[in-house]
């Protein structure tokens, strides 16, 4: 169902985000799937970033499963790589919790596993038996929309970043304090921090996307499954 159709719901100005949500079956399990999210830079508040996981816990859900496209702040990735996010670093200037607390969760919810080690674990498992690198990193989500200069990648792997991005983390902070389990994956889509900085457009980190997701559409069918 088209997201204009939903009430409250945003609707994604971003290119290649189709703004639909679909409802079906899948390993049988039954799964709510958003084609298309927002973002921050979009001009929307945390909160109505986060609506959806709001909508989607009231219907149940209770396992949510986050990708999205990022680029390299570890040497030792490449391009096309699925990193496994096992943390997250929240550089947002406004967080999606900030004002009256909705009782799905406390007011001062725990972080110290905001990515499933369950999960994780069965994960790496398909990945091995379905011979898919996976590699493992923190995450570190930023407002955007400019994509990142030399300087900030290396700021940001100091912190300890792998990987950089413009969403994510809000929707997941919102689905901990729901108490849903996560699991994600970042698309590494170009490197920022190299010996020789890459450029970053759009069309490219698409292109890049596109061919890896069906090796991540596989690693999340066996998630699926033993969720």
């Amino acid at each position: 169902m088209p997201y204009k159709d939903i009430p409250n719901f945003p609707v994604s100005t971003v290119e290649g985000h189709d703004g639909r949500l679909i409802v079906g079956a899948l390993g049988g399990k039954q799964v709510l799937a958003m084609k298309g999210r927002f973002h921050y830079y979009e001009g929307y508040s945390m909160q109505e970033v986060t609506f959806p996981i709001r909508v989607m816990y009231e219907l149940g859900i209770r396992t949510l499963l986050v990708s999205n496209a990022a680029g390299g702040a570890n040497k030792d990735f490449r391009v096309g790589d699925l990193m496994v996010i096992t943390d997250h670093i929240n550089f947002f200037p406004e967080h999606p919790l900030r004002g009256k607390n909705i009782p799905t969760g406390p007011r001062f919810p725990d972080m110290h596993e905001p990515y499933d080690h369950e999960l994780i674990a069965a994960a790496d498992r398909i990945a091995a038996e379905k011979g898919i690198r996976l590699v493992h990193g923190t995450y570190i989500g930023v407002q955007g929309p400019s994509y990142e200069t030399p300087a900030e990648y290396r700021a940001y792997h100091t912190m300890g970043a792998d990987a950089v991005g413009m969403s994510t983390v809000p929707e997941v902070i919102v689905a901990r304090h729901c108490n849903i389990r996560v699991f994600g994956i970042s698309i590494i889509t170009n490197m920022g921090i190299s010996d020789t900085p890459e450029t970053a457009t759009h069309e490219e980190v698409q292109e890049a996307a596109n061919k890896a997701q069906p090796l991540m559409t596989e690693i999340f069918k066996g998630v699926i499954n033993n969720a």
